[in-house]
């Protein structure tokens, strides 16, 4: 597979394109206004503790309080450290004792003692502000909680009181005393117990390392030199810890492009295009330490836009409607619910002459390929479920489900596929990091509030007259403002039927109804003003109640 990654810096925002085979395969984006928040690490304050839920929120500074599970408190499986890692999800538990010296075999087949990395174990203090067990937690309390998830919609940030320092081979664990994990990627047994004993006679006593898929081949040296800088950055939140106050931001993880570098800077890149000198400059610094194979291969383009360039947003746009098309006229369609992600796949115009069975598995196999790579493109997590076209032979819907899996090994995030049901749907969950690419970049129409569809102009009407009943029957007043979003309010002024609509109200209750545009409102939505005082007689909404003014004590509901 040829791996090309493209990063634009311009117009204060960054952008990073991976490209797999010529395909758009996974976008990043970062500006000042939607920086990423996993990997940040805050000294928070327990705003409420809902043992009912088995939930804790913890207030860390922002708008929304942060979500903590009792699950993601004092649980001693590295699998769950496997959030922050990208690929680096499946981990094999190792826990022994660290010795003061241990011999490793090198990889010239020569013995050689090693020491521990001095440094001094997490102190009592910073551990308060990690409780292991979740009836400890009460109001007020501060606690130490690294961001797992960034917010969604109107949920908060999700939270872990399990701290990690990720690095490019190795993730340090503060809490977790002389635990090794080292990544199942790493299939080469005899690397396995290399990489396990160096760690194990550079790891002081109090921390944990996972040893990360990158570090396969790397020398004792370099792995020395990543775990001295990640146990000097904690050593740098646990002083901290004392003099701040919580909600507190103590810990920034690294940028997009700083993570892109860390995580996708491997062998099987064939090409880096930057659009910054400065940019490319430390790009090629890191690649030189971290992966010197590379580094002929990173390139400077100072070009106004790459992107536009090298087609990549044209990509974008063909990529990221709602509608893709396959080959031969086939498409799939994909709708985003609060609750989960459907995608259809259809037929469309695709129809060869071969038996039905024959066109609907080629159909449901170039699906599977675009869905995971839409999934990942867009980054989309969650419930996902696809009504893939039906197929009658079990042959064919078990290689269906294979090539999904197949194609799902591509990506890094977590990803769990269940069999084809009776029915024809393929179930998928995906790990939810952050929101989708969609989902930063849209909000709900103010039309419609995202539904697609608003109600019909007489039940909008019938609304009206059913509050001017209302208000009729506690009040005496007689001249009204009625406020409309503007294009119904033109079709009340200008269209015949709306002018009759509005007359048949003024005859029916006596009063006097001015019609006014109003752009804040949706469709759906009105309001009343009181001509005599100025005063909004209505709470807006699509079932708009009665508020008279206190003042008017004969005419109060």
């Amino acid at each position: 597979m040829r791996k090309e990654i493209y990063i634009s810096t311009k117009k204060k925002e960054t952008r990073i394109a991976v490209l797999e085979d010529g395909q758009l395969a996974e976008l990043f984006f970062e500006n000042p206004e939607q920086e990423r928040m996993v990997g940040d690490i805050y000294l928070g304050k327990v705003a409420r503790v809902l043992p009912g839920i088995k939930a804790v929120f913890i207030n860390i500074g922002h708008r929304q309080d942060a979500f903590l599970h009792f699950a993601d408190i004092d649980k001693t499986s590295i699998e769950e450290y496997a959030d922050l890692l990208g690929d680096d999800t499946s981990i094999d538990e190792v826990s022994e004792t660290t010795t003061e010296a241990t011999k490793e075999l090198t990889e010239e087949g020569e013995e050689k003692s090693l020491q521990p990395v001095s440094a001094s174990q997490p102190s009592k203090d910073v551990e308060a502000y990690a409780p292991r067990k979740p009836h400890l937690l009460k109001k007020g309390q501060p606690i130490l909680v690294q961001v797992i998830k960034e917010p969604l919609g109107r949920k908060g940030a999700r939270v872990t009181t399990r701290i990690t320092l990720p690095g490019r081979f190795l993730v340090l664990m503060p809490f977790m005393e002389n635990k090794i994990g080292i990544s199942r990627k790493i299939l080469n047994q005899k690397e396995r117990r290399r990489l396990r004993n160096i760690i194990k006679a550079l790891l002081p006593n109090g921390y944990g390392v996972i040893v990360r898929t990158a570090a396969e081949g790397k020398d004792t040296k370099t792995l020395r030199g990543e775990l001295e800088q990640l146990i000097t950055t904690w050593e740098k939140i646990e002083k901290m810890i004392p003099n701040e106050k919580p909600p507190a931001l103590l810990y920034k993880d690294i940028s997009v492009t700083s993570s892109v570098m860390r995580d996708l800077l491997t062998k099987d890149v064939e090409r880096v295009v930057v659009d910054s000198k400065s940019l490319f400059r430390e790009i090629v610094a890191y690649a030189r330490w971290a992966a010197p194979d590379i580094v002929d291969k990173i390139e400077l383009d100072e070009t106004e836009d790459i992107f536009e360039k090298y087609g990549i947003n044209k990509e974008i746009e063909n990529s990221l409607g709602r509608k893709i098309y396959l080959r031969g006229g086939a498409y799939i369609l994909i709708e985003q619910t609060e609750a989960m992600t459907v995608i259809d796949v259809n037929t469309g115009r695709y129809a060869p002459r071969q038996n039905q069975e024959q066109v609907s598995l080629r159909i449901n196999l170039d699906a599977a390929k675009e869905i995971v790579r839409q999934l990942r493109l867009r980054d989309i997590g969650g419930l996902i479920v696809v009504d893939f076209i039906d197929m009658e032979d079990d042959k064919s819907k078990k290689r269906l489900f294979e090539e999904l899996r197949k194609e799902f090994k591509k990506d890094r995030a977590k990803v769990t596929v269940l069999p084809m049901t009776e029915f024809g749907l393929i179930q998928i969950t995906r790990q939810r990091v952050r929101p989708s690419v969609f989902e930063k970049f849209s909000e709900p129409c103010p039309t419609c509030a995202g539904t697609g569809t608003i109600f019909l102009r007489n039940l909008i009407f019938k609304k009206v007259e059913r509050w001017f009943a209302k208000f009729r029957a506690v009040s005496n007043e007689r001249k009204l403002i009625l406020k409309l979003h503007p294009t119904l309010a033109k079709y009340v002024k200008s269209n015949l039927n709306g002018k009759l609509k509005i007359l048949k109200l003024m005859l029916k209750y006596f009063i006097r109804v001015k019609i006014e545009p109003d752009p804040t409102l949706s469709v759906e939505e009105f309001k009343v003003v009181s001509v005599k005082t100025g005063k909004e007689l209505t709470e807006t909404g699509t079932s708009a109640q009665v508020v008279i003014p206190k003042q008017n004590k004969k005419e109060e509901i």
